[in-house]
C-alpha cells in the first residue's frame, strides 16, 4: 500500500514591511494619592466707580414762625447818663459857633455823657442847612479850632479885604488850588474873604474854570453864612451885599450866576 508523505507547508515568506505586534505591557493603575484641592486666587475686586451726584433741586422752605419761648426779662444795664449843662469854656447852648470845616453851626446841647465808666463831655452841633449834627468833645473843641462868630473888628477887616485888589500868583493851578481849600477849611474870616476876592469875576473878566468857580462859591457862601448870622439877615441878602463890594471895587457889573451848569 502506497503511504502518501505529507510535505510540510512551508512558512510563508515574512513581510519585512509588517511588524509583529508586540504585547503591551500591562501596567497596573497607579494608585493616585488624593489630590487637595487647589487654593483658587481671590477674584479680582472692581474698584466701585464713582458716580456724580446728581444735583437735587431744593426748594427753600419756609421757615415756619416760632413762638418766642416766654423769657425772664434780665437785668437791664443801666444806661449811659447824659447830663445837660447850659455852658462850658466859653459856649453857651443855642449859641451860633464856626466849625472850621463845615462852617456856622448851633450849639444844642452841653452834655456829660457817661459810657463804660468813663465820662466824656461833648457839645452837639447842629448844622441846619446841612442836616447835620456834630459831637464835638470840649478838651478838643480848640484843637479843632472851634470858635464863636467873628468880632466886629474882624468883620470890619474882611470887608476891607473885599475891597482891596485880587492877588493871584503866578504858579500852577494845582498849587494856588491847594492854597484856597486850606484856607476855606481853617475857618478865618479874613482867609476866606482872600479867596472869595481872589476868585470873583465880573462881565468884562475872562470865564472862569469849573473847579475855579466851585472854590469860589463854597468860600462865598462860607463868608455870607456867617455875615447873615451877625447882622441877622438872610444868607441871599448877605451874598447881594459882598458881591456889590466886589463889583464896585473892579470897576464892572455884579457877578451874574452861571446858567451853562459846568
Amino acid at each position: 500500500m502506497a503511504t502518501t508523505r505529507k510535505v510540510a507547508a512551508k512558512p510563508a515568506a515574512k513581510n519585512p514591511a509588517r511588524k509583529k505586534p508586540t504585547a503591551k505591557k500591562t501596567t497596573a493603575p497607579k494608585t493616585t494619592a488624593a489630590k487637595r484641592p487647589a487654593a483658587k486666587k481671590p477674584a479680582a475686586t472692581k474698584k466701585p466707580v464713582a458716580k456724580k451726584p446728581v444735583e437735587k433741586k431744593t426748594t427753600a422752605k419756609k421757615p415756619v414762625a416760632k413762638k418766642p419761648a416766654a423769657k425772664k426779662p434780665a437785668a437791664k444795664k443801666p444806661a449811659a447818663k447824659e447830663v445837660v449843662r447850659r455852658s462850658a469854656q466859653g459856649f453857651k447852648v443855642a449859641e451860633y459857633v464856626v466849625y472850621p470845616a463845615h462852617g456856622v453851626g448851633q450849639v444844642t446841647e452841653i452834655v456829660t455823657q457817661e459810657v463804660a465808666g468813663m465820662s466824656l463831655e461833648m457839645f452837639v452841633v447842629n448844622f441846619e442847612k446841612e442836616k447835620m449834627v456834630l459831637r464835638v468833645p470840649l478838651d478838643k473843641a480848640s484843637q479843632i479850632g472851634m470858635r464863636k462868630l467873628a468880632e466886629p473888628s474882624i468883620l470890619d477887616g474882611a470887608m476891607k479885604t473885599l475891597k482891596g485888589r485880587a492877588r493871584v500868583k503866578r504858579t500852577m493851578w494845582s498849587r494856588r488850588a491847594q492854597e484856597y481849600e486850606a484856607k476855606i477849611n481853617s475857618g478865618d474870616l479874613i482867609a476866606i474873604s482872600e479867596v472869595v476876592r481872589d476868585l470873583f469875576r465880573n462881565e468884562n473878566q475872562p470865564e472862569q474854570s469849573y473847579s475855579e468857580r466851585q472854590l469860589y462859591e463854597r468860600a462865598l457862601e462860607r463868608m455870607a453864612r456867617e455875615v447873615a448870622t451877625i447882622d441877622k439877615v438872610t444868607e441871599d441878602e448877605a451874598i447881594v451885599e459882598l458881591e456889590a463890594i466886589l463889583a464896585k471895587t473892579t470897576g464892572g457889573a455884579r457877578r451874574q450866576p452861571d446858567t451853562d451848569g459846568a
